[in-house]
């Protein structure tokens, strides 16, 4: 193995990336006991902090790739350790240095994709507002009362297309005055951020910026938690303010104002709702699904093993999304197995991630013929119609 740099410099240079919080670990394990990792693996994130204080990680290798900035462990660490932001720091040392496992491949082209087109599909960025043909959606004008924001997933993806045309549904049956950007939004950037490539993140967060200021955008619905946690959380670091709702909170509001009505038809399914981990953890959005879910008539809501705070991660965030996860360490696999535990009939999310990754564990899920994934989206559209 090629040795990248001196241990005193790497660990110089993860402080100087974001990564001096590792210094105040005490070793006591509980990122350990958390991690969904080791319910299929062995990996130790306490491990990696011990390694990166005194500049020991390996770079080179795969487990700085491994965490899915699920936002579990720092719930738990007694020291803030911030190990999700500090796992980002390596991860900006190996990008910087060109250092990839093989299983991180695909983010070569994903990052020319953001780079050439705006997405990581390397699709064309004229067609990003194609979906809304022939669905009543307008281009945003800023005398609008709020702009939805798809998302790449969304706008290019033939099953998460589906997810936007529904909440487009939704929003005209409200009566909701909204529009699109189409080409001239790119990807908001947060999960090549948490691969560690800073610079290229920058790029699109300052190229959305501008698009929204000069749009006269005010007010963002986003479909994504990785965009909302973005839009809201991290475009401030450029001093710059978004009113930003997810979907999820966007309806709830619709329904309490009286704009959208759920109609009275059974909804006679047994349905399970997964909290994906940056609506969750990363920004405390627990109760508006669920409390929706409620509303429609016939539907039983019940809960899978771990829940809210607890939930298991999909497996998709921190870019792991992109990545190549071997069969039998897939956390949506286990996913499904909570639900079929219970016997729910439709899973439930609100991450296009999230869909994604179940959509794909069900493919060989021994409950495939038993069980659906639906975006929360996809259920009211039903109840509305």
């Amino acid at each position: 193995m090629e040795k990248v740099a001196d241990y005193k410099e790497i660990a110089d240079i993860i402080k100087e990336k974001g990564g001096d919080a590792f210094k105040l670990c005490y070793q006591c394990g509980k990122c350990d006991v958390v991690c969904p990792w080791n319910q299929l693996t062995n990996f130790s994130m306490r491990k990696l902090v011990r390694e990166a204080t005194f500049g020991m990680s390996e770079i080179e290798g795969e487990n700085i790739w491994r965490c899915t900035t699920c936002g579990k462990c720092p719930k738990v660490c007694p020291r803030d350790v911030q190990q999700v932001k500090s796992g980002i720091a390596m991860r900006r040392i190996a990008t910087e240095y060109g250092v990839y496992p093989a299983s991180v491949n695909p983010i070569r082209a994903v990052r020319s994709g953001l780079s050439g087109e705006g997405n990581p599909f390397f699709e064309e960025r004229k067609k990003r507002g194609d979906w809304a043909k022939d669905h009543s959606v307008k281009e945003f004008t800023k005398d609008m009362e709020i702009l939805y924001y798809p998302g790449c997933y969304l706008s290019y993806d033939s099953r998460l297309k589906k997810v936007a045309i529904a909440t487009a549904n939704i929003l005209n049956k409200a009566g909701v005055n909204f529009g699109i950007l189409g080409s001239k939004e790119v990807c908001c950037g947060e999960s090549i951020r948490k691969t560690g490539d800073e610079e290229l993140f920058l790029h699109l967060a300052k190229e959305n910026i501008k698009t929204f200021i000069d749009n006269g955008v005010k007010r963002i619905l986003v479909s994504s938690p990785h965009c909302y946690e973005t839009f809201k959380n991290e475009y401030p670091e450029f001093m710059v303010h978004f009113e930003v709702v997810h979907i999820a909170q966007y309806i709830f509001e619709l329904i309490n104002n009286g704009r959208l009505k759920i109609n009275n038809t059974e909804y006679a399914k047994k349905v399970t709702y997964h909290d994906p981990c940056y609506l969750g953890r990363h920004n405390g959005i627990y109760d508006e699904p669920r409390n929706i879910l409620q509303k429609i008539a016939g539907l039983k809501l019940i809960e899978m093993a771990d829940s809210k705070e607890n939930s298991l991660c999909c497996g998709g965030g921190g870019g792991r999304i992109w990545m190549d996860t071997p069969k039998g360490e897939r956390f949506s696999d286990l996913r499904l197995d909570q639900a079929a535990e219970i016997e729910a009939e439709v899973l439930v999310t609100a991450c296009p991630y999230c869909i994604t990754n179940f959509e794909d564990s069900l493919l060989s899920h021994k409950n495939r013929e038993t069980i659906v994934i639906k975006d929360i989206t996809e259920i009211i559209q039903e109840a509305i119609s």
